[in-house]
């Protein structure tokens, strides 16, 4: 409401007022459900539509986006996947063009570096406070870049988007996982453009897209690799669960179907008691994660119904025989 008058009136966020440059965002995991999904409309389209109060309008926000967020109870374990540590849809984790994990490992060295850094900013001598360029002279150096750089992909930089990217999708062929997809290529595209923007060139040279590769494949050796194999599987972050996930599900649904087929099955069951079944006769390591994402499986193909969902112990009744 105006102060003033007390009507409604728009007024900016961060992401419209940093259109045409940098939007960063901190503690991206503690964002609303609707902070989130306007920030699905702003990486996707690059605008943000506002109907409230009779307001109706599309404003322009062009903007690249910086986030950091922290994992679950402050601490990342490395066997989940990131979208299970960090908690957030994968459609929104899916749209950043480069994911890096920053873990607080022991190091005496870069222990010392950062301690070092941090003290000369409290103490007369800036010794340690090694700065190859000021802040004002970096901050003109972009504004120019972004006002009189327009790179174009020259044909060599073109065939090398190509080959690197059909050698991405080959890495998963043999193990039927998805190492890259067209997003990865389009955001290969930007990043080759942005380090030619930074040299303050107007082509696109095939180096630019060599450290592009290379800054892509350490992001997805970091944040697209599944914790269960070790490989790379874009599933990881585009559905939160990578494909050998899904195949133990797959596998496990399958020897459900077989016990339930068999002539001394019981039409009824409680959860527990046919988890220790499981257990028993299909899978020692079978969870109970696991099997209840069978038993929806199973209970969306109409071969079983759960009674008593909420309890601690559901019952599982067997529909078709």
């Amino acid at each position: 409401k105006d102060p003033e008058s007390g009507d409604l009136v728009l007024e900016s966020g961060a992401l419209v007022m940093s259109d045409r440059g940098i939007c960063c965002i901190d503690e991206f995991d503690k964002m609303s459900e609707s902070a989130r999904s306007i920030l699905h409309e702003v990486m996707e389209q690059q605008t943000v539509s506002i109907a409230k109060a009779g307001i109706i309008c599309t404003l322009n926000a062009r903007t690249s986006v910086l986030a950091s967020a922290n994992p679950v109870h402050s601490r990342y374990n490395p066997k989940k996947s990131v979208v299970e540590n960090l908690q957030l849809p994968p459609t929104l984790l899916s749209r950043f063009d480069l994911i890096y994990l920053l873990l607080d490992k022991a190091n005496a060295e870069n222990d010392l570096r950062l301690a070092q850094h941090i003290v000369s900013l409290y103490f007369a001598n800036h010794s340690h406070a090694r700065v190859p360029i000021s802040m004002s002279l970096l901050s003109k150096y972009v504004s120019y870049a972004r006002a009189h750089c327009a790179p174009t992909l020259t044909q060599e930089a073109s065939d090398e988007l190509v080959a690197q990217y059909v050698d991405m999708r080959k890495l998963g062929n043999d193990r039927r996982t998805i190492t890259a997809t067209p997003r990865q290529l389009e955001s290969l595209i930007r990043l080759s453009e942005s380090l030619a923007k930074m040299r303050l060139s107007e082509r696109v040279e095939k180096s630019d897209v060599a450290e592009a590769v290379r800054l892509m494949k350490v992001a997805l050796q970091q944040a697209a690799t599944d914790p269960l194999t070790g490989l790379i599987d874009m599933d990881s972050i585009a559905t939160g669960q990578g494909s050998s996930h899904r195949q133990d599900v797959d596998a496990l649904v399958q020897s459900l179907k077989e016990m339930f087929r068999s002539p001394g099955h019981r039409p009824s069951i409680k959860f527990q008691d046919l988890l220790q079944d499981v257990q028993a006769g299909v899978s020692a390591t079978a969870s109970i994660a696991l099997l209840q994402e069978a038993l929806n499986v199973l209970q969306r193909e109409d071969w079983i119904v759960l009674t008593q969902q909420h309890t601690p112990n559901p019952t599982v009744r067997l529909v078709k025989e």
